[in-house]
């Protein structure tokens, strides 16, 4: 049950990062839709719990170390190819996003200029790059649990001090930017961005669990934990709209108009959900290309996040809204794919089973050459 409850927990801490804890993304993809965003909270909820699951049993089962030859297994050369760079893009894009919120968060916070969140959040990621896999999934899922109770914390006296009811703030509410323009299309494309964002980790976090049942129900109960805090978050901002909405952070402006400390507080828990995203993003796309623990694999994540910092200044608001909805477009061929792989899960091998297969081929091969000879 504890590695369940653990998958679970880092399963909602690689794709809540700071769009979604900041309120930024809830905003843009739901409550910009009014009422009718409840729908589509509702969609995506479902969707995230059958991804979740989805995504950590195809790790377990192929003991996975890298989303790369997981991916090209269960959709061929040519279309993994394509996923796989699309993974590629996302990781990184995601990671410059996380930088960037960061900034963003402890600038509205205390007021410190963007590049000090930017360069302590970049410095964090580049230390985590040292730990093995288990150790960044219980350094990821252990912050988890106090974004839920705040969140809950939070919903519950949004609603309690409501000034005008959901009918009167729904044209409020429409006047903001959506990611989309048609509340279905954004639901689902929330989930595919999201997918997108937090296939890559799932597998190799679903890859590091032998047992396939504990996987899969980690990955579910992650997946229903991200559509729930969705639906409260959504809740949560609609009854304020009128008063937080036009700030980089609804979420944060909300607490810190209830308490300074209460403020600070979710500050820093939303800060570590931010660095959570970074860490998993940059700790997967190092994984990719170099080898996990390796020297090389420290330089590279190195080299990448100097590269992330000096991108990340473009702002946070104007990179989700430009950016994520891209993302969102190109992950809707992964999640396709995904699903149709949850139905032929059967017949995907562990990666150790299918090297012993090659190896054993080989030698035959080998020794029917030589008999011909």
């Amino acid at each position: 049950m504890k590695k369940t409850l653990q998958i679970g927990s880092a399963l909602v801490g690689i794709i809540v990062g700071a769009g979604f804890a900041s309120g930024q993304e809830v905003l843009q993809y739901f409550t910009s839709f009014g009422m009718i965003g409840i729908v589509g909270a509702i969609i995506s909820a479902a969707l995230f719990a059958y991804m979740g699951m989805t995504m950590t049993r195809l790790g377990s089962r192929m003991q996975a170390t890298s989303h790369r030859n997981t991916i090209h297994k269960i959709s061929g050369k040519l279309l993994g190819t394509i996923i796989d760079y699309i993974i590629i893009f996302t990781l990184f894009g995601v990671g410059v996003v996380m930088i960037a919120g960061g900034g963003s968060i402890l600038n509205q916070q205390f007021g410190l200029p963007v590049f000090v969140g930017n360069l302590l959040l970049i410095a964090l990621v580049i230390l985590t790059a040292t730990l093995n896999v288990n150790r960044v999934v219980q350094v990821i899922g252990s912050i988890t649990p106090f974004l839920i109770i705040s969140i809950i914390l939070l919903f519950i006296y949004s609603i309690a001090t409501m000034d005008a009811t959901f009918t009167e703030l729904n044209p409020i509410a429409k006047q903001h930017d959506s990611a989309l323009s048609n509340w279905i299309f954004s639901a689902i494309n929330y989930v595919s961005f999201n997918i997108a964002v937090g296939v890559s980790m799932s597998i190799v976090m679903g890859g590091d669990e032998k047992n396939e049942k504990t996987a899969a129900i980690g990955g579910l109960i992650g997946g229903l934990t991200i559509g729930v805090l969705i639906m409260v978050s959504h809740f949560m901002i609609f009854s304020k709209i009128d008063v937080i909405g036009s700030f980089d952070m609804p979420i944060l402006k909300l607490a810190d108009d209830i308490s300074p400390i209460l403020g600070v507080v979710y500050c820093l828990i939303l800060f570590g959900m931010i660095f959570n995203t970074a860490a998993s993003m940059f700790f997967s796309f190092s994984a990719r290309f170099t080898e996990i623990g390796t020297k090389k694999f420290k330089i590279f994540t190195l080299i990448t996040g100097i590269v992330a910092f000096s991108l990340s200044f473009v702002g946070f608001t104007e990179l989700v809204a430009l950016f994520y909805p891209l993302i969102g477009n190109l992950g809707l061929v992964l999640m396709i794919v995904l699903i149709v792989a949850s139905f032929r899960m059967g017949g995907f091998k562990k990666e150790s089973e299918e090297q012993a297969e090659e190896i054993e081929e080989h030698y035959h091969t080998q020794k029917r050459s030589g008999t011909n000879a």
